[in-house]
């Protein structure tokens, strides 16, 4: 009966994967629904694996990767779209530290049976395809702008699951990946104000 159900479990887990690489052409969609397969086929075994995660840390490892992979695509275009010295620093800034946080990502992922998108969402495709087409200050303003946004968005969610994480592993990672966020939101929020670049203001992030 053990051996059936694990039979079905697997038939289970195919037709998912199957549907994930052919339904849709999200990256990051379709490694949530890979993680979230395996995560229930755990559920349902009479031993689930110690080193499952909740699918609360998978996503949350997912939307990491899904964040880091355009800062790193966009900080290699400031250096050549951007005329201006300091914005092509913070986009080598961008590369340099991003490619090092992946790294780190992906041995916890790779520790945790985790599956990470091996390409930006179509969202983010989409800002790229746009900032490509912008030279000089045009590039600047809309660079900025965005390097803002997303990590506002980073900081706030790093904290979150810095603290609140099931995962011990998974809140170690987010802790140690807040400083550099909030250095680079208060980069990007100096070099909007330096810039003259027409944009909310904010506080700057300091360490807790």
């Amino acid at each position: 009966m053990k051996n059936l159900s694990n039979f079905y479990l697997c038939l289970i887990l195919i037709s998912l994967s199957y549907s994930c690489n052919n339904g849709s052409s999200d990256s990051v969609r379709n490694a949530k629904d890979s993680n979230a397969a395996k995560i229930d086929s755990q559920r349902t075994m009479e031993r689930p694996s110690t080193a499952a995660l909740s699918k609360t840390d998978a996503d949350f490892l997912v939307n990491a990767a899904s964040g880091s992979m355009p800062e790193v695509e966009l900080g290699q275009l400031a250096q050549t779209n951007s005329r201006n010295p300091r914005v092509k620093a913070f986009g080598a800034m961008m590369v340099r530290d991003h490619e090092q946080g992946e790294v780190k990502l992906k041995d916890v992922a790779s520790s945790k049976n985790v599956t990470l998108p091996n390409a930006v969402s179509n969202h983010q495709q989409k800002e790229i395809e746009n900032l490509k087409g912008k030279k000089g200050s045009d590039f600047d303003k809309g660079y900025m702008r965005l390097m803002v946004e997303d990590h506002r968005d980073d900081v706030k969610e790093f904290e979150k699951q810095a603290g609140k994480a099931t995962d011990s592993l998974v809140r170690s990672f987010a802790s140690s990946s807040l400083d550099m966020l909030r250095r680079h939101l208060d980069s990007a929020n100096y070099l909007v104000d330096l810039l003259g670049i027409n944009y909310e203001k904010r506080e700057p992030i300091l360490p807790k």
